[in-house]
């Protein structure tokens, strides 16, 4: 089962121009994902840039050709609590195991700072109706594997 971490951004986090966190969260960080790497559910993780450095892609509703129309829209973008600042991705073997390392992810602004982490669980190809199309998905997937 994998489960990414999602450290919702924050306005302090929007403001950054430079990666330059606090010494004493960078330390907490670095302990966890450690500690994630030796127990061996540590898959992936990252900060990210603020949204200014970003954009977003708008679907539309389809022109004379079939397909959606896009548009793009540069960041920033509001509401930094709606953001994502980074993730950190496990693989373990239950909810209940996922539930107990996230409860122990460091507090990503500062101890004593208002922060959020959510945890959502990915979809894992068994979990979807067998087809043609799902047969190519899980090519892709060993082809990414070797």
């Amino acid at each position: 089962m994998r489960f990414m971490i999602i450290v919702k951004s924050c306005p302090e986090f929007e403001a950054e121009v430079q990666p330059d966190p606090d010494p004493a969260v960078m330390a907490a960080m670095a302990t966890y994902h450690e500690e994630l790497a030796r127990a061996g559910v540590l898959l992936d993780g990252s900060g990210l840039q603020p949204s200014r450095t970003g954009w977003r892609i708008h679907y539309g509703p389809s022109g004379t050709d079939g397909l959606s129309s896009r548009h793009v829209v540069n960041g920033p973008f509001a509401e930094p609590r709606e953001l994502i600042a980074g993730f950190t991705m496990i693989q373990v073997s239950s909810r209940e195991e996922a539930l107990e390392w996230s409860r122990r992810f460091p507090n990503p602004v500062r101890e004593g700072a208002e922060a959020i982490v959510e945890v959502r669980q990915l979809y894992e190809l068994e979990e979807f109706t067998p087809s043609e199309t799902l047969e190519k998905f899980k090519a892709i997937e060993g082809l990414s594997k070797s």
